[in-house]
């Protein structure tokens, strides 16, 4: 004998009902991508509408490709918005604290921080595209990089290298340091520019810990550079 159920799948503001059959002699099965429509999973809707057809929960799924045993990605992808709070919670979390949400596990977590690094380094190149990139004051330089930096949880040592005209020619990661400390000895810092032929270097760096105030270390360099 069969029996029908009713399964609630919530998509943005939209309510999904999928009537599925079991068999009452086994064990009730969960929800899984392949209960939906075909024509309500996410990839089939991506490839019909588009990609910003979607809601976050679907990109999110589609990212992670699969749940786990017995729960669809589509729930995992719901548990991660629900205990993260948001996308940006979500982009900002370390490897650490996204293995920690349930049917995460480091493979995963890799692939969520590898995508949202892609889509920051391309809305990095769109504002490279768009804007002059010619740098006279200090708002200019830090406009190049404030994207490249937010919600990084180390610190991190940049270079930009401008030519006679103060044009940007490249940027340059010189190193990553920790929470606190920001390590670049000075054969790093003017090999790149001597590599890129620049005529003069801007320096900087973020301070994860939000204290602003510079380290030894930070002092240190600054003497030995200028």
């Amino acid at each position: 004998m069969w029996k029908s159920y009713i399964t609630v799948l919530k998509r943005g503001g939209e309510w999904i009902h999928v009537l599925e059959r079991i068999a009452e002699s086994t064990k009730r099965k969960s929800f899984t991508i392949h209960d939906l429509p075909v024509s309500e999973r996410p990839r089939e809707r991506l490839l019909k509408l588009g990609s910003e057809a979607l809601s976050a929960q679907e990109i999110l799924a589609l990212v992670l490709g699969r749940g786990i045993a017995g729960e669809s990605v589509m729930v995992t992808a719901q548990r991660l918005l629900s205990e993260l709070g948001n996308l940006k919670g979500i982009a900002n979390a370390s490897i650490e604290e996204l293995s920690k949400v349930k049917g995460i596990g480091v493979a995963k977590a890799a692939q969520l921080k590898a995508s949202f690094e892609l889509g920051n380094r391309v809305e990095e190149s769109y504002l490279y595209e768009k804007e002059e990139k010619t740098v006279r004051t200090p708002e200019d330089a830090v406009n190049l990089v404030k994207r490249r930096l937010r919600g990084k949880k180390r610190e991190h040592f940049i270079a930009l290298l401008l030519d006679t005209r103060s044009h940007l020619i490249t940027t340059s990661e010189i190193s990553i340091g920790s929470l606190d400390t920001s390590i670049a000895h000075p054969r790093e810092v003017f090999k790149e520019a001597i590599s890129a032929s620049a005529n003069s270097c801007i320096f900087i760096h973020n301070h994860p810990s939000g204290n602003p105030t510079p380290s030894g270390d930070e002092n240190l360099l600054e003497d030995v550079v200028l």
